[in-house]
C-alpha cells in the first residue's frame, strides 16, 4: 500500500476548555469592584492534568482559583499562565484583531524562550488567552480560548510511538514514576529531562539543562512533558509549543532526532506512569525570523467552527444575587463613568425611616431602592383604601380588599417583592400629636406609642417626615433634634410643594454640661447646617387639631398627580445630596442672592436648605432660613424641657397646645404685634401724629 507523504507528520491533541461557574462569579465581582471599565489585560491561571482521574482529559480548566496572584490547586494539576481580556462591549469583542491579538502575545513567548526565561519556568509555555464580554444584566458570557502555539514546519514521526514499559524495563519504569511523584514543583511536573547512565541509573533535571545533557554520548536522554492527551499516537498540545521554540533557543538542535516522553499517571493498584507514551521525534531543520512566525490556538466551538462560546448562567444563579448584582450594577455604572468620587458603600448602608406610607412615602421608598438603599422601616396607622392604589405606587387592588391591609405592612412587603434584597419592615403606630389630646384612660398608650417612636428614630439615619398632617411631624421633629437625626420634610399643596432638610445640630447633651447653642451667624452669605431651621421655624402659632371641624375636601391631601412625584424625587435626591457631601448633614445651604460660588457642593451638585415648588409655573426656588429662637420643636427652651421633664411635658403639650406658645414666648409676641396694629390703626393716633 503506498504510504502517504503526510503520514509521517505529527499531530497533537488540543486543549479543550473548560470554565467552572465560580470563574464567572469572581470575574463578575472583579468587574463590578475592580476593573469596572478598564479593558486591561488581567493574569490568570489555569491548570491541566496527566492524571486519571480528574476526568477531563486534554482539558484546560478555569475555575475560582484562576485570579490567585499563585497558582494553588492540587497537587496533580499542571499550570498554565493566561491572559484574560475582558471587554466592555460586544462590539469590542467581535471587532478585536483574533491574529494580531495571538501574535502579540505569541512573540512575548518566544522572546521569554530566546532569553531562557520560558526554559527556567516551564510553566510560561503553557500559554493561554481568555477573550471574553460579561453581559452582567444577564449574566450571559460570551468567551474565546486560544492556546498559544507557533506554526512552523511539521515534527516528524521517526519511530511509532509506544507505551514506555515496552522501552524501559520495570525497574526504570518505577523509578521514572517515583522521580515524577516526588516533584513538589508542579512547574518542574510540567516540563523536565530525564538521564539514564549506562548502569541504569536515572536522574530528573531541569528542563534548561537539556542541551547540556543532549550532548553527553554516555547518557540516554529524554525530554519529558506532562501530556495530558489519551491518544497514543498524539501527545497533548503543551508538547507543540516546545517542539517549537527550542530550535530558537538552541538553532544547533533544529533538525535532530530526540525521545520524548509524555508523563501519563494512571490509577491502577497505586498511581503508576507504565502507560506513559515514548514518541521518537525529528525536530524541523527551519527557524524563520520572528516576524514571519504564524501564532496558532484559537478553539473551534462546540459546532466545530472557529468562534466563541457562551455561558448562559442567568438561569442557574440565585435570582436573588442576580438582582442584587443587577442594582449595584446600575449604580456602578454611574460611579465608573461620571463621578468616581461616589461613595455607594454610604448609601447600602443608610437606615432609613418613613413616617408616613401614603402617596409621598410610597413614591420615596421605591426612588430608594433605585439609589442601592437596604434598609428601609415604614411607619403608617392607615389601611390601605379603594382611592390609594392609583396614586400610591406600592398599593395594589388587592391590598384594599376586606377592610384594607395596614399601608406600612402592605409597603414593606411591595419593596420586598421589587427588590427582595431590602431589608424592610412596616410598623404599624399612631404618632402622639399636639392638640389631639390622650383621652381618659389612653395616657399609658400614647407614652408607649412615644417611646416606640423614639426608639425607631434612634436607630435610624435619615427621616423622612411625609405623614398627611402638620402636627403629626411635631414630636418626630423634637426627637430628632434631640438624637441628632438627619431629617428631610417633604408636604404637598394642590399645585405646590415643599422639600426641606432640618438643620442638624449634635444630639443633646452630647457635648457635656457646658454645651451652648452654636452662635448665630447673621453676616455670612450662607447658612451653616447647624443654623438652618427646621419644618416649624417658620411658623409662630404651635400646632393643633387640623383635622377637626374639617369638610371630607379639607381632610384630605388634594393635589394634581404630578406634584407628589415631583416632590418625592426632590427629597430623596437632597438626602442623597447630603450623604455624599463630605460634611454630610452640617453642609451649608445658600441664602437667596447671597452667592452660592462659597457653598461647598456635593458631588451631587448643590445641597439647598428647602425647595419650594409652582406647578401653576413650572418653577422652583431655593429659600434658605435660620432656625427660629422660638420655634416650638427645635428652640432650646423646648429641647430642655423635654429632656429634664420627658412623658409629663408632653402629655401637658398633647393636651394643651397653647402651652408650646407659651413656652417658647410666642403667646407675648402675639400680644406686642396686635398692640402694634391697634397704635397703627387708630384714626385718633393717626390725627394727632399729623
Amino acid at each position: 500500500m503506498e504510504v502517504k507523504e503526510d503520514e509521517n507528520i505529527l499531530r497533537y491533541a488540543p486543549f479543550s476548555s473548560v470554565v467552572a461557574p465560580g470563574f464567572w462569579h469572581n470575574l463578575s465581582q472583579l468587574k463590578l469592584d475592580v476593573d469596572r471599565l478598564s479593558e486591561y489585560p488581567r493574569k490568570i491561571w489555569g491548570y491541566y492534568s496527566a492524571s486519571d482521574p480528574p476526568g477531563f482529559n486534554m482539558s484546560l480548566l478555569v475555575d475560582y482559583s484562576a485570579f490567585n496572584s499563585d497558582f494553588t490547586v492540587e497537587s496533580t494539576s499542571l499550570p498554565s499562565n493566561g491572559i484574560l481580556l475582558n471587554t466592555n462591549t460586544l462590539e469590542s469583542f467581535k471587532e478585536c484583531n483574533k491574529t494580531e491579538l495571538i501574535k502579540n502575545y505569541g512573540m512575548e513567548l518566544w522572546e521569554q524562550a530566546i532569553n531562557g526565561e520560558a526554559f527556567q519556568n516551564p510553566s510560561l509555555l503553557s500559554k493561554f488567552i481568555l477573550l471574553t464580554y460579561a453581559d452582567l444584566k444577564k449574566y450571559q458570557f460570551v468567551y474565546w480560548f486560544a492556546f498559544i502555539a507557533p506554526k512552523l514546519s511539521d515534527a516528524l514521526v521517526v519511530k511509532p510511538a509506544s507505551k514506555i514499559d515496552k522501552i524501559l524495563s520495570p525497574e526504570e519504569v518505577d523509578i521514572l514514576g517515583k522521580v515524577y511523584s516526588e516533584m513538589t514543583d508542579s512547574t518542574m511536573q510540567s516540563y523536565f529531562v530525564v538521564t539514564v547512565d549506562q548502569m541504569g541509573n536515572m536522574s530528573a533535571l531541569p528542563l534548561e539543562t537539556f542541551d547540556a545533557a543532549y550532548k553527553d554520548k554516555n547518557k540516554r536522554t529524554f525530554l519529558c512533558f506532562s501530556d495530558p492527551s489519551n491518544l497514543t499516537e498524539n501527545p497533548g498540545w503543551p508538547l507543540r509549543t516546545l517542539l517549537g521554540l527550542i530550535p530558537f533557543k538552541w538553532k544547533h538542535l533544529a533538525g535532530s532526532t530526540l525521545e520524548v516522553i509524555g508523563i501519563r499517571r494512571k490509577f491502577n493498584a497505586g498511581w503508576g506512569v507504565g502507560e506513559s507514551v515514548l514518541f521518537t521525534l525529528k525536530l524541523p531543520e527551519d527557524s524563520p525570523a520572528p516576524e514571519n512566525i504564524d501564532w496558532v490556538g484559537w478553539e473551534r466551538n462546540a459546532r466545530g467552527n472557529f468562534g466563541p462560546r457562551m455561558a448562559d448562567l442567568g438561569a442557574s444563579m440565585d435570582p436573588l444575587r442576580l438582582a442584587e448584582t443587577s442594582v449595584d450594577l446600575n449604580l456602578k455604572l454611574m460611579k465608573w463613568r461620571l463621578m468616581p468620587e461616589l461613595d455607594l458603600d454610604v448609601i447600602k448602608g443608610t437606615r432609613v425611616l418613613l413616617l408616613g406610607a401614603g402617596t409621598l412615602g410610597c413614591c420615596i421608598a421605591r426612588l430608594l431602592l433605585g439609589w442601592g438603599v437596604r434598609n428601609i422601616t415604614l411607619v403608617d396607622n392607615g389601611r390601605v383604601s379603594y382611592s390609594n392604589p392609583v396614586r400610591q405606587m406600592l398599593f395594589t387592588f388587592e391590598d384594599c380588599k376586606n377592610g384594607g391591609r395596614p399601608k406600612a405592612e402592605a409597603a414593606a412587603g411591595a419593596l420586598s417583592a421589587i427588590f427582595p434584597g431590602v431589608v424592610s419592615k412596616g410598623v404599624q403606630l399612631s404618632i402622639p400629636m399636639p392638640g389631639h389630646g390622650m383621652g381618659r384612660g389612653c395616657k399609658e398608650e400614647v407614652l408607649k406609642s412615644v417611646e416606640q417612636l423614639e426608639a425607631l428614630i434612634k436607630d435610624a439615619d435619615i427621616i423622612f417626615l411625609v405623614t398627611d398632617t402638620r402636627e403629626s411631624r411635631w414630636l418626630p421633629t423634637l426627637l430628632a433634634v434631640i438624637h441628632g437625626k438627619l431629617t428631610i420634610n417633604a408636604a404637598l399643596g394642590f399645585d405646590t410643594f415643599l422639600v426641606m432638610r432640618h438643620g442638624l445640630r449634635p444630639p443633646f447633651g452630647s457635648l457635656g454640661d457646658g454645651e451652648k447653642e452654636p452662635a448665630m451667624d447673621f453676616t455670612s452669605k450662607q447658612i451653616s447646617g447647624d443654623q438652618l431651621g427646621c419644618y416649624f421655624c417658620n411658623d409662630i402659632v404651635a400646632p393643633g387639631n387640623s383635622t377637626k371641624d374639617r369638610t371630607l375636601d379639607q381632610q384630605c391631601t388634594v393635589t394634581r398627580p404630578g406634584v407628589s412625584l415631583l416632590a418625592s424625587a426632590l427629597a430623596v435626591e437632597l438626602a442623597m445630596s447630603i450623604l455624599q457631601h463630605p460634611l454630610h448633614g452640617k453642609a451649608a445651604a445658600c441664602c437667596v442672592g447671597g452667592g452660592g460660588e462659597e457653598v461647598l457642593p456635593s458631588p451631587l451638585g448643590a445641597v439647598p436648605h428647602s425647595i419650594r415648588g409652582f406647578l401653576s409655573q413650572f418653577q422652583q426656588v431655593l429659600p434658605a432660613t435660620m432656625r427660629f429662637n422660638q420655634c416650638v420643636a427645635c428652640s432650646p427652651k423646648v429641647v430642655k424641657e423635654y429632656s429634664s421633664r420627658g412623658h409629663d411635658f408632653l402629655c401637658q403639650v398633647f393636651d394643651a397646645p397653647g402651652y408650646l406658645e407659651d413656652l417658647t414666648g410666642l403667646t407675648d409676641l402675639h400680644q406686642a404685634t396686635l398692640s402694634l396694629e391697634v397704635l397703627e390703626l387708630s384714626d385718633a393716633e393717626s390725627g394727632s401724629m399729623e
